[in-house]
């Protein structure tokens, strides 16, 4: 007759906690994947548009790297003010996966469990995250202000022959406030 072992219960919860591990690394490798036609460094210039027909020219750069736990996109702006002045300004926000495909959570600060998590819209903070729809690398930031309106910005980032071709909006309260198109060069 031939011999069966016993599977403790200390062996099957062993079992299922490296599969559950192997899976989720299968899941995030799954999921980073998807970034990897984004990866790399552009630049550009354009011409910005404000509501009120305003136009100042702008250059920009974005970096899109991977990281440890997903991707880190970062971009800087310098604006050229018709009085002379020049004003430089750099972002730099991780990107790991949320528990919704295509969709990635910012992780700007770390919380009290060492956590990196969002930062909160009701201190002031802006709440950013992510999306990747088809060619399209979407940043998106939700500003909450003193009296309750809101700001929100978006950046499409969509793959373009030897580049990306941008589109930054900019909404107050719903009323489009700014916005520009341009190509991001692949360096």
């Amino acid at each position: 007759m031939p011999k069966f072992h016993r599977l403790t219960l200390e062996k099957a919860a062993a079992i299922f906690a490296v599969c559950v591990v192997w899976l989720s690394v299968l899941s995030f490798e799954a999921r980073a994947a998807e970034i990897t036609p984004f990866l790399g460094d552009y630049i550009g210039s354009a011409e910005v548009v404000d509501a009120d027909g305003t136009i100042t020219p702008r250059d920009m750069s974005v970096s899109i790297f991977e990281t440890k736990n997903g991707f880190n996109v970062s971009w800087r702006t310098t604006t050229y003010k018709l009085d002379g002045r020049v004003k430089e300004q750099k972002f730099s926000i991780d990107f790991v996966p949320s528990d919704r495909q295509d969709v990635f959570s910012a992780a700007m600060k770390r919380n009290v469990f060492g956590h990196e998590v969002p930062l909160d819209p009701m201190k002031g903070e802006p709440f950013v995250w992510g999306r990747i729809v088809g060619d399209t690398l979407t940043v998106f930031s939700l500003f909450i202000d003193e009296d309750g309106g809101y700001e929100l910005q978006q950046f499409d980032r969509s793959l373009a022959e030897g580049g990306l071709n941008l589109s930054f909006s900019r909404f107050i309260d719903g009323q489009k406030s700014r916005s520009v198109e341009t190509f991001l060069m692949k360096k």
